[in-house]
């Protein structure tokens, strides 16, 4: 009999601190879900203007004749 009380005792605990960190988790949730698609915005927005920075640099006349010539170097067998 009193195993079946200190067991209720401990799930009524266990219990409360679950609800409470759920609470919790559910609240911190709440706060941050309008940040999440600013934040991918501003990464999408930084990894486009980068991709638009690096093919005006490869596409540029120095670059393009640099590019062909390791190619070339490379296709000679590395002379």
């Amino acid at each position: 009999m009193m195993f079946r009380t200190v067991w209720a005792a401990v799930r009524r605990v266990v219990r409360g601190r679950m609800s409470a960190v759920a609470r919790g988790a559910r609240a911190a949730a709440r706060r941050d879900a309008g940040m999440v698609t600013s934040e991918y915005a501003v990464g999408i927005i930084a990894a486009v203007a980068f991709a638009a920075v690096l093919y005006k640099v490869v596409t540029s006349g120095q670059v393009q004749t640099e590019l062909q010539d390791i190619v070339k170097r490379a296709l000679d067998g590395g002379a």
